[in-house]
């Protein structure tokens, strides 16, 4: 009998002669956690389709032994009952319905009538949760009265239900708060000590060292190396994932800054839902050329508020000025922004940056559509010679620009949308949470591109979460906190993270 609870050996999947999968190999064992890392595009998800039969079995080459037996799942039921269950990125809840209604969707207890049985539903749906350690949430409730991290725990209790063995988690991490992470990860921890087996895809190298027993590394659909995670340091896992030594992970590099070319102020932005409490309380600032403005603060301080504003996508009541190069610009939507040479990547690329079912080419064009238009025809010539020197410029990985943008993987997508924003040749370009999502590979080559970006002049204001990104990239860092500015600081070597974190959490009338 074999010590593993799954083998696959030497895997592969193409997609119209293209290798998307070469030759992978992936062993956990009961109760283990293996943390599977790799790039945006190397594979990942791929992998995890083919062993949850997204992609049924006879679509793919290789073997997936299963407790020693060879597996061969035509559909994601059936993986599902051999104990294989996989929480996607996206979450799969239908927010409607109540916490128990989602947990047992399509499974629901029945009475001998054949009727749904919700008294038994709500007490089994209660049980698995207090067994999670998950008794604060209300079974009864529907999901859409719970936050993202929340949500995400549900989602694990609706896999458990389904007596998984193995448990596959796609990054899920990515949209929850630090608190919330915290929550995950002494979950993941409970279910090993309960003998479920994870498979943890995460960009965020912190959260594989802290619960994997071991890491798999794949790139570019070849296997690259595996190895348990006690033997092993942050930079090899980097060096295998990218192919190269990164021993600088933010690339700063010397650029001239000139003089101030863009002000914004007293930024004001009510709530949408509730008139009387501002989210962004009269913020000013400016922005030299040639200038990377960081803006930290903690999560719902009013920064995404803030640059949606300024861009014209805010969808509540705001206030404020803005001026370009010292003359005042009306900006009533993303149309008049981009018009006035100031442009913006959202922080949600699926809800807010893409239209998932055009083309990789066709995502890029749109700001800048009315170039290739003439009579009320397009170029296609012309409008495919931009998509191509697009696609070269940020290496955005796709077998063809005709393919929906959708397939491609987060960091590509994210790579598409930065273009988008870069054809109608800006000046100010805001970035919001640029890197969220995105492997440390393509991380780096979008640090790369805003360094050369502000060589050419151009002007960056960067939203992010995470303050090694802040105190790596920006030449100065806002600091908001509570919808209020609480710091105007130069990036020199006397800022520290301490120093941005306790701006963003002290009110100004209790500022030293």
């Amino acid at each position: 009998m074999s010590d593993y609870l799954l083998e696959m050996r030497g895997i592969t999947k193409d997609f119209s002669g293209v290798m998307a999968l070469d030759g992978i190999d992936l062993k956990v064992r009961p109760g283990e956690c293996v943390g599977l890392c790799g790039e945006n595009g190397a594979g990942k998800s791929t992998m995890m389709k083919v062993l949850s039969a997204v992609y049924p079995y006879g679509t793919w080459g290789g073997t997936i032994l299963w407790d020693g037996h060879e597996l061969k799942c035509g559909s994601v039921r059936e993986s599902e009952a051999a104990g294989i269950v996989i929480i996607h990125q996206e979450l799969m809840l239908i927010p409607q319905l109540s916490v128990a209604e989602n947990i047992f969707l399509g499974r629901e207890p029945r009475s001998l009538g054949g009727m749904i049985d919700f008294d038994r539903m709500y007490v089994e749906a209660a049980k698995l949760l207090a067994e999670l350690r998950m008794s604060h949430i209300n079974v009864v409730k529907p999901v859409s009265n719970y936050a993202g991290g929340e949500q995400q725990l549900i989602e694990i209790a609706k896999a458990l239900s389904k007596n998984a063995r193995l448990l596959i988690l796609d990054e899920p991490t990515s949209s929850l708060t630090k608190s919330e992470v915290s929550i995950l990860l002494r979950l993941v921890k409970d279910l090993k000590s309960r003998g479920t087996a994870c498979v943890y895809i995460s960009h965020k190298l912190e959260e594989i060292e802290e619960i994997a027993d071991s890491v798999t590394v794949i790139r570019d659909g070849r296997f690259v190396g595996d190895a348990p995670m006690d033997s092993i340091s942050t930079g090899d896992i980097i060096r295998m994932m990218v192919g190269r030594d990164m021993n600088n992970l933010f690339p700063r590099e010397a650029h001239p800054i000139g003089e101030v070319v863009f002000e914004a102020i007293g930024i004001t932005c009510l709530d949408p839902d509730n008139r009387f409490r501002k989210r962004v309380d009269n913020v000013s600032f400016t922005l030299r050329a040639g200038e990377i403005l960081g803006v930290s603060g903690l999560v719902g301080a009013g920064r995404t508020e803030m640059v949606s504003a300024i861009f014209g996508a805010y969808r509540g009541t705001h206030s404020g000025e803005v001026r370009i190069d010292g003359k005042p610009v009306r900006i009533r939507n993303p149309q008049d922004a981009v018009r006035h040479g100031l442009c913006m990547v959202p922080e949600d690329r699926k809800a807010h940056g893409i239209v998932p079912i055009l083309g990789v080419g066709y995502n890029i064009t749109l700001s800048v559509l009315d170039r290739f238009t003439s009579g009320g025809l397009i170029d296609e010539a012309q409008e495919f010679s931009t998509i191509g020197d697009a696609i070269g410029r940020l290496r955005i990985k796709t077998a063809s620009p005709l393919l929906p943008i959708s397939s491609l993987s987060g960091g590509n997508q994210q790579k598409a949308v930065i273009s988008k924003m870069l054809e109608p040749k800006p000046r100010v370009l805001i970035l919001d949470e640029p890197t969220r999502g995105v492997d440390v590979g393509a991380k780096y080559e979008i640090y790369k591109l805003m360094f050369a970006l502000v060589r050419e002049g151009m002007s960056i204001i960067m939203v992010s979460s995470e303050l090694p990104e802040v105190m790596g990239i920006s030449d100065r860092v806002l600091v908001i906190g509570e919808g209020e500015l609480r710091g105007d600081f130069i990036n020199d070597d006397t800022l520290t993270q301490e120093r941005i974190m306790t701006a963003a959490i002290t009110p100004l009338d209790r500022a030293a």
